[in-house]
C-alpha cells in the first residue's frame, strides 16, 4: 500500500498554515501525531531534520504525522510572535488533525522551541496520551515553568545538548515525578549529530506504546 502523502492549508489564526501530512507506510494508522518545528528565527521549519526523523519514526509504528511552518514561516502567513501566536497555530493544526481522525487517540511532539510549543498544547489537552519532548531548551526555565502537566510526557535530550545541558535537564524531569521520564541519546549536540538513526528508533519506541 503507498504512503498517503498530502500538502495542506490549514487556517490559522493569522491566515493560512502551511501543513504536510503522512500516513503510515504499510498500515492504517492507529495513532495520529503532530509534530512542532524549532525556532522559526533560527532557520527552523518542518523540513528540519530532527523533525523529520521524528514524523518518520512515528510513521514506522503506525502514526499518521502532521507536520506545519509556523506563522511567517515559508508559505505560512502572518510574522513571529515570540511564541504565543505560533503557539495558537499549533492548536489550530492540532484540532484540524483530530477533525480528520477523530478516532484515533493521539500525541503531541516537538523539537527545541517546538518542544515548548508541544507541552503548552499537550499538557493543556484531556485527551493527548502523550507528549515527545525532545531537545528541550533548558534556558527558557525561568520564563515557563512547564512543571504542571496532567499528560505524561518523555523527554529525549542529545548527551551534549548546548541549550540543554544535562546537568539542568535531569533535575529538572526529577522534579516532574513519575509522570515523565528522560532518554539521552549520545550525541554531539543540540541537533542529535551522528544519532540521527538513534534518535528515530527512540521515537519509534515512544510511539509503539500509543494505542
Amino acid at each position: 500500500m503507498p504512503r498517503k502523502i498530502e500538502s495542506h492549508t490549514i487556517a490559522g489564526p493569522a491566515g493560512r498554515i502551511e501543513a504536510l501530512l503522512e500516513e503510515p507506510d504499510e498500515c492504517e494508522p492507529r495513532f495520529a501525531a503532530l509534530v512542532c518545528h524549532p525556532h522559526p528565527q533560527h532557520g527552523g521549519t518542518m523540513h528540519n531534520k530532527v523533525v523529520y526523523r521524528m514524523a518518520r519514526g512515528l510513521r514506522g509504528v503506525g502514526g499518521v504525522v502532521l507536520r506545519f511552518n509556523y506563522r511567517g514561516v515559508n508559505l505560512s502567513d502572518g510574522v513571529y510572535d515570540e511564541g504565543r501566536g505560533e503557539t495558537a497555530d499549533a492548536r489550530a493544526c492540532l484540532l484540524w488533525l483530530l477533525d480528520r481522525y477523530p478516532v484515533l487517540p493521539y500525541v503531541v511532539a516537538g523539537f527545541s522551541f517546538g518542544s515548548r510549543i508541544a507541552q503548552k498544547i499537550g499538557c493543556a489537552s484531556n485527551g493527548a496520551r502523550r507528549v515527545i519532548v525532545v531537545g528541550f531548551p533548558t534556558r527558557y526555565l525561568r520564563e515557563e515553568s512547564f512543571e504542571h502537566c496532567a499528560t505524561p510526557r518523555v523527554f529525549i535530550q542529545s548527551t551534549n545538548d548546548e541549550h540543554g545541558p544535562r546537568g539542568e535537564v535531569e533535575p529538572f524531569v526529577q522534579r516532574l515525578g513519575t509522570g515523565a521520564s528522560i532518554e539521552w541519546i549520545e550525541a554531539r549536540d543540540h541537533f542529535f549529530e551522528g544519532a540521527l538513526d538513534e534518535l528515530e528508533r527512540v521515537i519509534s519506541a515512544a510511539g509503539a506504546m500509543i494505542g
